[in-house]
This record gives C-alpha cells, structure tokens and sequence, in this order.
C-alpha cells in the first residue's frame, strides 16, 4: 500500500475547487449570519454562549479518542483558568484542567502565527499525566523507531489502516508544515482547515494526542479567517459521525495528493458544525428568556436545579429530571423535591416526559421564539 506521503509530489495536495467552494461558501455566510445574532447577546450572555460551546468541543474531542469527561469538571475548569470564578471550583478530575487549558489556549492565541512551542505545549496539556513518565514522548515530536501505526482488530490479527511517516522525518515535516500553514491564509478558511486536518494527520508527529491537537489546529484555520475565535464545536460534530470521520481520513491518507473528495467531507462537516452553534446561540437566548419569565417565582431550590439542567445545553439533561434527581442536587427530602417539581410543572417551566408516581421524568419547558 502506497500512504500519500510516500508519493513523489508530497505534500503539494490539489483540489477542484468548484466542488469544494459550494460548503466553504455557505459556511461563510452561516458563521457571519452567527456574528450579527451574538451582537444581540448581553455580556454575560455571550460569556455562556462561549463556554457551552468550549466544554462542548472538549468534552468532545476527548470522546472521539476514547477518553470521557465530566462536563462540570471541564465546565469548572475552564472558568477557573479564565478567572470567572471568585473561589475556584472543584475539578474532581485533574485531567480535565489539560484539556481545558487547550480549548482557551486556542482561543487566545489564534492569531498569532502556529510554532513548534505551541503544537508541543498543547499536545504536552491534554497528554500529561496518563503515562508514566519516560514511557511516551510528551511535549516533543516522536522519537520511537517503532513504526506509527493505525491499527485495528484482535492481536495476532491486526489490520494496519496507515502508516505515518518515520519519526526522523519529523522535525523537516513539521518544520514543512508550519511554514505551509502560516503561509497559506489566502485560502477560505474551511478549505484551509481541512487541508491543515488531513496534512497534520498523515503526519502523525506526536506519540499521541495527535486527533485533539489537529481538530484545534483546524479550529485556528476558522478563527484566522473571522479575525475572532471561531464560534462553533467540530469535534461535537465530529462525535455525531466519528466512523464517517475515521473513513474519510482514512481514504485521504491513503489516496492521490488530489484531496477533493476530503475536502467535500470536511468542509461539509464545518457547515454542519457552523449551523449547529447557530442553534446553541439559539438556546442561549431562550435560557435568558425562561429566567426573566420564570426566575422571580423560583426558590434557592428551584434555581438551581435549573441551573444544574441549563449546563447540559441544547442536548437536554440525561433521562429528564426527576424527584430522585432532584433530592440528589438540592439534598432535600423526597416530599419537598415532589412539592418543587409539581410547582415547576403547574408555573409552565416543566413538562412531563413520561409515566407517572417514581417513574415520572420532566424537561424545561423553553419559551418560544
């Protein structure tokens, strides 16, 4: 098998641009729609809007490798490292604070040009801590004579599905791609980024992290054509359609240095992605008008298991929420959490899911429009 690193053009991918401006151009348009809502957004508004949407992409970018966070830890973190929390919050899991760190590394530092110092840093906070130490290569490009594969299948009956270039390449490789990626903003930013995802990828220039480092790679693309930070959560996306996604790279590591079939994909995925926050921006305004509706008749109880529901986002909270729950949250006795949920219900900030007596669940009942 012949990996499109190993062809003779490498890395001087082609494309027929007629195919791939369609989503590129749509997305652009969706992303500079999403702009003139977020103008109606207070400040405190939009301070939510984008951390939803910071949890989101990191909790998902984690999922997509096989890890899993909680969203309170990583929502907790990340406020603490921004400062919005007077007495910082409890991380109950120290990892998340790593990937936390990237979501806002990210976000303060897009405009500036990508460096090896910054590619190793943030490979350095999502990786650290979860091997012992010597055992991988952590902040630096890879060094093991061993092959970097992508591999599948029972031991003794593995499928290789890539092979990455050797790790003595890395430093001319990566040295190649940075200057390529500073250099290549003249692109529409969905195209750039999925060219950026692809080339990062085949590569493979960390012992690990390498998907979470080149979804934020991707993530840099979008924010540098905006001249702000990108609002919308790929790796949510992403999650949603993960086999389609391995699929996809797969064939694009694999084939011709003619990536339009790649670039269909990923540039279709950022539309969908782009589309998707429009509609968590959606949510954030409907959260702000479910307070001023409901928020002066809700006691201490009350707020905050809302609150507690709100943080879940557009998903909604697992299974609905219900009088065990409930007791759970506040640490009240089962009558009162009855009496609160039944209040909710009759107010209008409830409805019933299903069943009834131990078995009923509720959702917020979100006002329209």
């Amino acid at each position: 098998m012949t990996y499109i690193w190993q062809r003779e053009e490498w890395p001087n991918f082609t494309w027929d641009n007629d195919a791939v401006d369609q989503n590129a151009y749509a997305y652009a348009l969706e992303a500079s729609s999403l702009v003139g809502e977020v103008k109606h957004l207070s400040e405190t508004e939009k301070t939510d809007a984008l951390i939803d949407l910071m949890v989101s992409e990191a909790v998902k970018t984690s999922q997509i490798e096989g890890e899993n966070f909680d969203r309170e830890d990583v929502r907790s973190s990340i406020r603490n490292q921004l400062g919005l929390n007077t007495t910082p919050e409890t991380v109950r899991d120290p990892k998340a604070n790593g990937v936390a760190a990237l979501m806002i590394s990210v976000r303060d530092h897009f405009a500036e040009p990508l460096t090896e110092q910054r590619l190793c840093e943030w490979q350095d906070q999502i990786i650290v801590g979860r091997y012992e130490r010597g055992k991988l290569d952590v902040g630096k490009w890879r060094t093991s004579a061993e092959p970097m594969q992508i591999v599948s299948g029972a031991i003794g009956k593995e499928k290789v599905h890539y092979e990455a270039p050797p790790s003595e390449q890395m430093p001319a490789e990566m040295r190649r791609f940075i200057e390529w990626f500073n250099a290549s903003q003249n692109l529409k930013g969905a195209i750039r980024a999925g060219i950026a995802h692809l080339y990062f990828e085949c590569i493979h220039p960390f012992s690990d992290g390498n998907g979470r480092v080149g979804r934020a790679i991707s993530e840099i693309a979008l924010s540098q054509e905006l001249g702000h930070p990108a609002l919308l959560s790929l790796s949510t996306t992403i999650q949603g359609r993960r086999q389609d996604y391995y699929d996809a790279l797969s064939r694009g590591s694999q084939g011709s240095l003619d990536i339009t079939e790649w670039l269909v994909w990923f540039t279709g995925l950022v539309l969908d992605s782009q589309r998707q926050a429009k509609e968590q921006i959606a949510y954030v305004l409907s959260k702000a008008r479910f307070w001023d509706i409901h928020g002066d008749g809700l006691n201490e109880r009350q707020a905050k298991v809302l609150s507690r529901m709100f943080r879940e986002g557009p998903e909604g909270f697992k299974g609905g929420m219900s009088a065990q729950k409930y007791t759970k949250i506040t640490d009240c006795s089962k009558a009162t959490a009855t009496r609160d949920l039944a209040e909710l219900l009759k107010m209008g900030a409830f409805r019933k899911l299903e069943g009834g007596g131990r078995s009923t669940r509720y959702d917020m009942q979100l006002p329209d429009g």
